[in-house]
């Protein structure tokens, strides 16, 4: 019997004026019918340009296939090597016998018609069978001819009630942007599975969902491939997500696989430095403040300049280092911020609501409000890094905008540095703008395309009228680059030439411009692979120690925010759930809500090496 799908030394290039830059390199591996085959890699490593290659959605130029097969056999007999195919021929193949879910939904789907029409769309496309010669379906045999536009709509919806949304005759008539991302995700899934694919490409299905709702995502998808009996290729920065669900894992760095393996394997004796490197980095194994190793630390290790332990701990390896680390995790850290009597408070808020009317009548006035923060009260101490937690929709993200009147507050104090921030008119905030500044959580939307880095975090300085003139500017954005491990030579480029952990550098640089005591981290390392988001939480925590700042940092991912925090708020319908010293929350939670947050973050389900 032949794999399902067998790639043989294929090699990608993007050949532009300048360079031909090689994206993918002589790789190989194959995959079978009811198996998940995980690719993880970080962004760069040559992960997605692979899964798009498989069924040439890459223009061409500037993609070049430059050798290699991709060889697609569905019944086990017989192979196809796709690229071969011309454009008419992988019609047919796209959607129908290989499906495949895009990382970004809402990129994905097209806003101007409704989510149900568009897997309608998919079902009629695929299921017609109009042989030449036949113009009209109804000429062929009842059970030949096109899906009828009733048919796809029942079939549509009963895959909506598979992917398990909510209401699925209501969501067939809503558009994409009246859907929350994990609904959206659902939708997506729906789509790639409705003609009954043999192959299911996953690319990064579940970056910046919430915990809870990536534990569904993911089951939901080891489902339907245990149901339908297919292959899937699931696509993953990191490899604690695919734990509990791929049989095998292929690990590619600069466009080459590295390792592969079984997964038990992975994270039991993992081979290669790199996936030594993407096992450590990752927050949930590390005791709350430890420097966090990164990629460059363990790619020494071949060098034998530097030889960290291979840490598959933390994500239920049972073996001795893994005890020690965990009991290590357990230990309250004697260096975290213990606010007491004599502790200043920095930011006081009193019972701070922030409604929004969702249903008015003809007059405008409201007669329905979503309670988006209701009655919230909380204190953060100078010097501290406060967490706050929970899933999408429950208020955090309200509530940290409301504290800089990003969002006016409906009613509540906040009391900063003894100043009621909620009794000053909006003309009067721009002082108090110098020392409270945020992080948005997508950096590339926050930086205004058209302005070069340099000049983005200059424009504050100017704006505050701080240092007499250009070139004293300039000198104090070099310096801010530096600190952020950025060079002096990217000043004068554009957002769009850097990474995502570089423009979030860039963004934590443009906060850090106006020396603040204040900063509020809204997401800032979700959606960034695991390996840059180590770099980013070691750059906060020394960041902090150097200049002294206060932080509230908001996130979806316990694990990180214990990791980073002194205490921890989790936030759950607008109100807080609970809160307490990070360890306390995390290790010793009081309410269900906090432990279904906590039991949301992947790990490997092996009891042994």
């Amino acid at each position: 019997m032949l794999p399902l799908l067998s790639i043989k030394n294929l090699s990608v290039d993007f050949i532009s004026e300048k360079q031909i830059t090689h994206a993918v390199k002589n790789i190989s591996f194959d995959v079978n019918r009811g198996e998940v085959t995980a690719i993880v890699g970080e962004s760069g490593s040559g992960k997605t340009v692979t899964s798009l290659s498989i069924l040439q959605l890459i223009p061409s130029p500037p993609v070049k296939y430059s050798s290699g097969q991709v060889l697609f056999s569905e019944d086990g007999i017989a192979t196809d090597d796709l690229l071969k195919k011309d454009q008419s021929e992988l019609k047919h193949i796209r959607g129908n016998k290989i499906g495949m879910i895009f990382q970004e939904p809402m990129t994905s789907l097209n806003p101007v018609f409704t989510c149900g029409h568009q897997v309608m769309e998919a079902i009629r496309i695929h299921k017609k069978n109009l042989p030449a010669g036949h113009a009209s379906p109804k000429a062929l045999p009842a059970a030949r001819r096109q899906v009828s536009a009733h048919q796809a709509k029942q079939q549509t919806i009963e895959w909506f009630a598979k992917v398990k949304l909510p209401d699925a005759g209501k969501i067939f008539n809503r558009y994409p942007h009246q859907l929350s991302g994990g609904q959206k995700q659902r939708v997506m899934i729906a789509m790639a599975m409705c003609c009954h694919p043999s192959l299911l490409i996953c690319d990064e299905p579940t970056t910046a969902l919430d915990v809870t709702v990536q534990k569904t995502i993911l089951q939901l998808i080891k489902d339907l491939q245990r149901e339908q009996n297919i292959g899937v290729i699931f696509i993953t920065h990191d490899l604690g997500v695919v734990a509990g669900i791929a049989d095998k894992a292929l690990v590619m760095y600069n466009g080459e696989i590295v390792e592969q393996n079984t997964m038990k394997e992975i994270f039991a004796n993992p081979g290669h430095a790199y996936t030594k490197a993407l096992l450590a980095c990752r927050p949930v194994n590390h005791p709350r403040g430890e420097r966090l190793p990164v990629v460059a630390d363990f790619l020494k290790e071949e060098k034998g300049i530097w030889n960290p332990d291979p840490i598959a701990i933390g994500l239920g390896i049972s073996t001795a280092s893994s005890e020690t680390k965990l009991n290590r995790q357990s230990e309250p850290d004697s260096k975290s911020l213990i606010p007491n009597s004599n502790t200043k408070k920095l930011v006081e808020v009193q019972n701070l609501s922030v409604w929004f009317p969702s249903k008015k009548n003809l007059l405008g006035t409201p007669l329905e409000f979503v309670k988006a923060v209701d009655d919230v009260s909380f204190e953060v101490y100078n010097g501290e890094t406060l967490g706050l937690v929970g899933e999408s929709g429950c208020g955090k993200t309200t509530l940290g905008r409301a504290l800089l009147r990003l969002i006016e507050p409906t009613s509540g104090k906040i009391i900063y540095n003894g100043i009621d921030l909620t009794a000053i008119k909006k003309t009067g905030l721009k002082s108090l703008r110098k020392k409270i500044q945020i992080v948005f959580q997508d950096p590339y939307s926050s930086l205004n395309p058209r302005l070069t880095i340099g000049s983005a975090i200059a424009e504050p300085l100017q704006v505050h009228n701080i240092l007499s003139n250009t070139k004293k500017r300039n000198e104090k954005v070099i310096g801010l680059l530096e600190k952020v491990d950025l060079k002096p030579d990217h000043f004068n480029r554009y957002p769009h030439e850097f990474s995502g952990g570089q423009r979030q550098r860039i963004v934590i640089a443009r906060a850090l411009a106006l020396n603040p005591d204040f900063i509020i981290c809204d997401e800032s390392v979700s959606a960034l692979d695991v390996s840059v988001q180590a770099q980013v939480l070691n750059l906060l925590n020394d960041l902090k120690k150097e200049f002294g700042f206060t932080i509230i940092f908001i996130s979806h991912d316990l694990s990180v925010v214990r990791y980073i925090s002194d205490r921890i708020m989790v936030m759950n319908k607008g109100k807080i759930e609970e809160s307490g010293k990070a360890d306390d929350i995390y290790f010793h939670p009081q309410k269900e809500y906090t432990q279904k947050l906590i039991d949301s973050i992947p790990r490997a389900k092996w009891s042994g090496a």
